[in-house]
């Protein structure tokens, strides 16, 4: 399951257990109100999961990233030390 589909899916059923509480605490029915708290507080977890699913995917980008710059900069300068060489060897 992708991270969004974790986080909306856990808001859902957050918001569930939420209403099965409320409902269960109106009407003095104990095991209702239980199951609620126990779907809102699945919810919660799911809905964190994918949270850090998705903190998890953007730092692993931001990582790609920086690792693709660093080595765009390697041969930049690899380069230009190539280039000097042959600056020096033509005047020889």
């Amino acid at each position: 399951m992708t991270a969004y589909k974790d986080q909306i899916q856990g808001r859902i059923k957050e918001v569930e257990g939420k209403i099965k509480e409320a409902a269960g605490k109106l009407v003095g029915n104990k095991k209702l109100e239980a199951k609620g708290k126990a779907e809102k507080t699945r919810g919660k977890a799911q809905a964190k999961f994918g949270d850090v699913k998705q903190k998890l995917k953007t730092t692993k980008k931001k990582a790609t990233k920086k690792r693709v710059a660093k080595k765009k900069v390697a041969k930049k300068k690899v380069a230009k030390k190539k280039a000097a060489k042959k600056k020096a060897a033509k005047k020889k």
